[in-house]
Parts: C-alpha cells; sequence; structure tokens
C-alpha cells in the first residue's frame, strides 16, 4: 500500500489533532486578549519568547493536519511541506531555546525543555516523517502523528503556564 493510501486510514487521527489544534490557537487567542493588560511595552520580549512560539507550534499541528487531509496524488509534494514546516520549526524552536536559557524571566528547567527543546524534536520527528514519506516508507506517517501529538501536549503545557502566568501578574497588579 502506497503512503498516500495509507494515509487515508489516518482521516481520523488528523481531524481530531487538527480541530485541537486549531481550538486550541484560538483559546489561546481568548486567553491573551483576557490578559491584555499583561501584554504591555515592557513585555513585548516575553511575548515573543514565550507566546508567539506556542501560537506558531498550534498552527503547525492545525496546518499539517489539514495538510494530511487534503487528497493527495503524490506523497513527493505532501513530503516537502511537512519538510519546510519542520524547517521553520526547527530553526524558530532554535532561536527560542536559546532565548529561553538566556532570559531571566524564568530559571526552571521545565520551561527550557517544554518551551525550546522539546518542541524542536518534534519538528525534527517531523523532518523524519518527511523524508520517510517522500521516500514511500510507512514510519513516516507514524513519525509524523507522533511528533504532532509532542507539539500538541508540550504547548497544551505552555499555553496553562502562559495562562497562570497571566493571572499572577494580574493579581500583583490588583
Amino acid at each position: 500500500m502506497s503512503v498516500i493510501d495509507a494515509l487515508k486510514e489516518w482521516h481520523d487521527f488528523y481531524m481530531l489533532v487538527g480541530t485541537a489544534g486549531a481550538t486550541l490557537l484560538a483559546l489561546l487567542f481568548v486567553a491573551v486578549s483576557c490578559g491584555t493588560g499583561f501584554l504591555t511595552q515592557e513585555r513585548q520580549s516575553a511575548a515573543s519568547t514565550f507566546m508567539s512560539p506556542v501560537a506558531v507550534h498550534f498552527t503547525s499541528v492545525f496546518f499539517l493536519s489539514a495538510v494530511a487531509l487534503c487528497p493527495w496524488h503524490q506523497a513527493k509534494f505532501f513530503a516537502a511541506l511537512v519538510g519546510l514546516t519542520a524547517l521553520i520549526g526547527a530553526v524558530l524552536s532554535i532561536r527560542i531555546t536559546v532565548e529561553v536559557v538566556r532570559t531571566d524571566m524564568t530559571n526552571y528547567m521545565e520551561d527550557y525543555f517544554a518551551y525550546g527543546l522539546l518542541p524542536g524534536l518534534g519538528y525534527l520527528a517531523l523532518f523524519a516523517a518527511a523524508v520517510s514519506i517522500y521516500l514511500e516508507k510507512d514510519f513516516g506517517l507514524h513519525a509524523l502523528a507522533g511528533a504532532l501529538l509532542l507539539l500538541a501536549v508540550v504547548n497544551i503545557r505552555n499555553a496553562w503556564d502562559l495562562t497562570l502566568t497571566m493571572v499572577r501578574q494580574h493579581r500583583r497588579a490588583d
């Protein structure tokens, strides 16, 4: 069975994960709009270091799930889209990892992993998936699924962390 034919068996998975990614992205926007007092000019660096990557990662989950649901005729184009997303996400993750380690806004090891390293591993897995899909190996679909789950779960944690931080800051301001 070709990778494209096998992809049809993953329809429900990508429908669920893509919907979750889009919903969580929308909820992040709601949380940000509720915490408008938190997003001041002084905290612009914090927003770009911690909040923007979460939005990008949820968007990647949604985008790749939607792409996986498209009726493809060639695995190579699908693999190219997955690979391009993986490269962009990996570059972003490397930059964010460096920023999170350098910043004095957090000194928690779990933040170093959750905001930088783990998404980077997710994008590395996406790149492995892209290569495997390009080569029409069934492993690629499993790697793609695992990478999307990793990005979703880690960023659920990150979105929760951001929400708690905004609530705590709002309470201190009162």
